[in-house]
């Protein structure tokens, strides 16, 4: 990641304002979520939270974890006016490599408009869902 922009994993900095104003006004998936439901997604996940160099929270995503067997990646947002700029492919990057998520077995998401950027992640689409994808390492025996 630039050195104009890092991630971190500690929920204390996280600005939830930030958070709920993005999922629940402009995500196509939360609009109207509330900010108690914003707090408590975030405090049963395990969260990323990129900042500019200044401390400003830009970008967030979430996984929710049984942190043995299987993740789900949500959330994943960044703020307009750093989009297009590859820090949510940074993101998605760093999420795959951290601990917790390289150990599981099956890490699955949903979404509308990116499946061509998940693609390159080694995610693929389940079955003729135009939504669902995962990456499965579940051995069949």
């Amino acid at each position: 990641m630039s050195t104009s922009y890092y991630i971190s994993t500690d929920k204390k900095l996280l600005n939830v304002n930030f958070i709920h104003n993005y999922i629940g006004s402009i995500s196509y998936w939360g609009k109207g979520r509330s900010l108690k439901e914003v707090e408590s997604t975030i405090e049963n996940s395990l969260c990323f939270r990129v900042y500019t160099k200044d401390n400003i929270q830009i970008g967030f995503a979430r996984v929710v974890t049984d942190y043995t067997f299987f993740g789900y990646i949500m959330d994943v947002i960044m703020d307009e006016k750093f989009q297009g700029k590859g820090i949510g492919k940074q993101l998605i990057s760093f999420i795959l490599k951290h601990d917790v998520i390289k150990k599981l077995n099956t890490l699955a998401l949903k979404t509308k408009d990116a499946q061509e950027l998940y693609i390159k992640y080694g995610f693929k689409v389940i079955g003729d869902s135009p939504l669902w994808m995962s990456i499965d390492k579940q051995k069949l025996e």
